[in-house]
């Protein structure tokens, strides 16, 4: 699917759901993920983003794992997820990356729609709290290529996370919980 269709696919689930619905997006890192969630929130009135950056854990984030293990999906079905689905007042704390601490109690948004993009998403844990999955379908050695031009314009330094810890936990956690097949919706990402 393009960009439009799946827009189109989440509205079509949104006014059929009869409830507020989360649209889970994930990809291998680099893959454009916040970027098509950006765009949905701005197509979709009614529809807010939760960064996925905002529930990884900094220092094993950045340490080999066969399953992500640095996404705090627990947390983010916990205390995210589950009370917006469920229409739940509720609170959570996002990552702070200036400060390296979680930040203050958030109350969790009231919306229609709820997107969230986050590498290793599509993982038992999580997958039955998401109503759509959207998995951005590029090649993992173009989504590397691509995260690390982004990492250089930004200044960021990330050549050894990127070929030494993200890239083979991408390829271990592909081979072991297969998140292309449990998306419902392919996304040809073109960045």
């Amino acid at each position: 699917m393009d960009q439009g269709e799946v827009v189109e696919h989440v509205a079509i689930r949104a006014g059929s759901a009869g409830r507020p619905i989360v649209v889970g997006i994930s990809g291998f890192c680099g893959s454009g993920m916040s970027t098509l969630a950006r765009r949905i929130v701005e197509a979709l009135p009614g529809a807010v983003r939760m960064r996925g950056d905002d529930f990884l854990d900094p220092a094993r984030s950045h340490l080999r794992s066969a399953d992500w293990d640095g996404v705090e999906r627990q947390r983010l079905v916990s205390s995210v997820l589950e009370p917006f689905r469920g229409q739940q007042p509720g609170e959570f704390r996002r990552y702070g990356w200036a400060v390296g601490a979680l930040g203050a109690p958030e109350p969790v948004p009231r919306a229609e729609i709820l997107v969230v993009d986050l590498i290793g998403l599509f993982h038992p844990e999580a997958l039955p709290s998401l109503d759509v999955t959207v998995w951005c379908d590029v090649e993992l050695d173009v989504a590397v290529s691509r995260g690390m031009a982004r990492d250089r314009e930004l200044g960021r330094r990330h050549e050894a996370l990127w070929t030494d810890v993200w890239t083979p936990n991408e390829r271990d956690f592909a081979q072991r919980f297969m998140p292309r097949e449990h998306a419902e919706t392919l996304y040809a990402s073109s960045y």
